[in-house]
């Protein structure tokens, strides 16, 4: 395993992450840099993919940033981890849907550790759970391929702030809720980002 394994403490600003990652993709390319695993928090931000609609917010004195990953509009914030990753397919499989199912596995059998039953969308991408008949997203997944190097990540809502979705048609998608691990069920989230990391490269290297 030669991947670069990184945790940030105090919240990171998403333009320094971003730029981190694209710098870091241009390295792997030229094989004087590892792969990377970026576990961090953002502050409050909401950010836009490159499918978004104006009509998606809600709210229009909210700050918008817009960003080369896929998807649409979605909000970061204290509470929400963040995965990011710089991961090279040439050494892999050069398939990008299986790559995002990859990320979908991880992030399903992370949580069936803490006995919460979620699951896939090939409609709406993402990881969702089903809330007494209600769907509510529970993680959000962007990511870009460049010189079949995959960036970006995704987002997995803990104890977050769930008013903040009001501005926002999250995802685009107006029929289904957001909801956190501890609004499903609270107990001790400490050892999640270990659990994922560990499901991931595992996943990743099988």
């Amino acid at each position: 395993m030669n991947i670069e394994i990184k945790k940030s403490k105090k919240p990171v600003k998403y333009d320094y992450a971003i730029s981190y990652m694209e710098k870091r993709l241009i390295e792997i390319d030229q094989n004087i840099s590892k792969d990377l695993i970026w576990i961090l928090e953002h502050e409050d931000l909401y950010t836009a993919g490159t499918s978004y609609n104006e009509n998606e917010i809600l709210d229009k004195s909210i700050k918008i940033l817009k960003t080369n990953r896929g998807g649409k509009i979605t909000y970061h914030g204290p509470g929400q981890l963040i995965f990011y990753f710089v991961i090279d397919l040439k050494k892999r499989k050069k398939d990008i849907r299986y790559f995002i199912s990859v990320i979908e596995k991880t992030i399903i059998e992370t949580l069936k550790l803490y006995q919460i039953d979620t699951f896939a969308d090939k409609e709406n991408i993402g990881i969702w759970y089903n809330s007494n008949g209600t769907i509510k997203k529970v993680a959000a997944i962007g990511v870009r391929v460049s010189k079949w190097i995959a960036y970006h990540g995704f987002s997995l809502n803990i104890c977050n702030d769930l008013k903040k979705y009001n501005s926002i048609i999250p995802c685009g998608i107006k029929d289904k809720g957001i909801t956190t691990l501890k609004e499903i069920k609270d107990q001790n989230y400490k050892e999640i980002e270990n659990n994922l990391i560990n499901k991931f490269i595992l996943n990743l290297e099988n």
